[in-house]
């Protein structure tokens, strides 16, 4: 009886010491590689360069390299959970589909965490948390608005599919609204070209943009009582993956959970710092 006791303690230790079954390997990640898509063409959140300078990640399918804000959180978490990390360039509005049908794993990509995306993918974060703005031309009638009332009347759009474009816009008073822009470089573009007088958009992406185009104005109305109504939601940043994928959330969110709004601006302002001027 000692022996047969003997023999399944040896079987109980042999057991422990197996590889972690193939069932408890998080969907997706089963080689160790973590695939992250954006649009590599968001600066500072994300952009192509042609080298690997700064710490550049090669973009799948391409000799150009990605690099910013997420691409810098994506590193992180990466390391932190022991993956590889490649990135795979998309336009915006094939972001959610992508985590969706699993061409990618995760998308980190600037994007708000909005009930309406929650209804198509699960996130994981916020990894930032983004204050909304306006930019128009030194010169510009604009260029001392105070509040959003005083953008009445104003020429102005913002990026495809974002709350600027949907929620911020509309909010302005008697907002002569155009065609949003298809990317964050073209909502720029329209602005600096004098082609609409104002462009709503976060922080970030102002900051980044003054450094580009160094004759625009950033507005921000921050407590003065006339600014933007955005949620919660609306303002938190986050991190998409693939309906019920909460092993994913959790394990990404492990990461984040040990960082603070000011860990998030600090690597924010580095990476505003290190993007190309052209972009």
């Amino acid at each position: 009886m000692k022996k047969f006791f003997s023999l399944l303690l040896v079987l109980a230790l042999a057991l422990m010491a197996l590889p972690v079954c193939a069932d408890s390997v998080i969907p997706g990640l089963e080689d160790g590689v973590l695939t992250v898509a954006m649009e590599c063409a968001y600066a500072p959140y994300n952009w192509a360069q042609p080298d690997d300078s700064n710490g550049a990640v090669p973009i799948k399918d391409s000799v150009l390299y990605a690099n910013g804000y997420d691409v810098m959180t994506a590193k992180a978490i990466c390391e932190a959970n022991g993956w590889k990390l490649e990135i795979m360039q998309l336009d915006w509005d094939s972001l959610i589909p992508a985590v969706q049908s699993g061409v990618c794993d995760a998308v980190i990509a600037g994007q708000s965490m909005t009930s309406e995306r929650m209804e198509a993918v699960d996130f994981a974060g916020p990894y930032l948390y983004a204050t909304i703005v306006c930019l128009t031309r030194q010169g510009s009638q604009f260029a001392e608005a105070k509040g959003i009332s005083a953008l009445s009347g104003g020429s102005c759009t913002s990026q495809s599919g974002t709350i600027w474009y949907d929620s911020c816009l509309p909010q302005i008073p008697n907002a002569q609204i155009a065609m949003p822009a298809e990317s964050a470089p073209a909502m720029l573009m329209a602005v600096e070209s004098g082609t609409v007088d104002f462009v709503c958009t976060d922080m970030p992406t102002a900051q980044g943009a003054l450094i580009a185009y160094p004759d625009l104005v950033l507005l921000d109305f921050a407590g003065s009582g006339d600014d933007f109504q955005v949620s919660e939601e609306e303002i938190n940043i986050g991190i998409s993956v693939q309906k019920g994928n909460t092993a994913l959330v959790d394990a990404i969110n492990s990461y984040l959970s040990g960082k603070t709004a000011d860990d998030f601006n600090a690597l924010m302002q580095e990476a505003i710092r290190i993007q190309p001027l052209s972009e």
